[in-house]
């Protein structure tokens, strides 16, 4: 055993001094939601979205109406989730909500993307837990496999293609590809207007 820090060689990360992020809520109820989870919304039948919403919104999510989750899909805490109406979240997505995920209406997350809310200080040896929110906008297109990281935003419109990587703010309205995405040009609207 060491005598002091200053004699430990370690220059980045003293993990005997971390402290788990703050849930919201008391390790009982996240430890029961997860049961919940493994034992009743990932084994049910595909087309019981309805299940799924009712046990996400008896602990805490906020969901919109007509809204279509896989059962594969995964959510860390739901009391810190929010789903617009007729959202899609596909298979083997993950919600990794250690801060607000926030998903506009008529968005899809599509399979294996991950929404990652949490990340840490590493400039503190101790390694703290930091939870910027993630916000989706409406009419949003989360391509398969992509990853939205923490405190990323994806404006009204906007599609992130398949296994890209968005770190920042994105206006809506474009396509964006690649890790980290860029911009590829503008979403073109399928819809006449008047």
């Amino acid at each position: 055993m060491r005598d002091s820090v200053d004699n430990d060689p370690r220059l980045y990360q003293r993990l005997e001094t971390f402290r788990p992020a703050e849930r919201g809520r008391s390790r009982w109820y996240a430890l029961l939601w997860q049961m919940v989870q493994a034992f009743l919304v990932a084994p049910s039948p595909h087309f019981c979205h309805g299940w799924r919403r009712f046990w996400l919104r008896q602990f805490g999510a906020k969901i919109g109406e007509h809204v279509v989750i896989r059962p594969s899909a995964r959510v860390h805490f739901p009391w810190r989730l929010t789903l617009g109406d007729r959202v899609w979240i596909g298979d083997e997505v993950r919600l990794y909500s250690l801060g607000d995920i926030e998903v506009g209406a008529d968005s899809v997350i599509s399979q294996q993307a991950y929404l990652c809310a949490g990340t840490h200080d590493p400039s503190d040896p101790s390694f703290p837990t930091l939870t910027p929110s993630i916000h989706i906008g409406a009419e949003v297109w989360i391509g398969a496999r992509a990853f939205i990281g923490p405190g990323a935003s994806v404006g009204d419109g906007a599609v992130v293609g398949a296994m890209s990587g968005v770190f920042k703010q994105l206006p809506g309205g474009r396509i964006y590809r690649g890790n980290p995405a860029r911009d590829a040009g503008p979403r073109i609207s399928g819809i006449a207007r008047e």
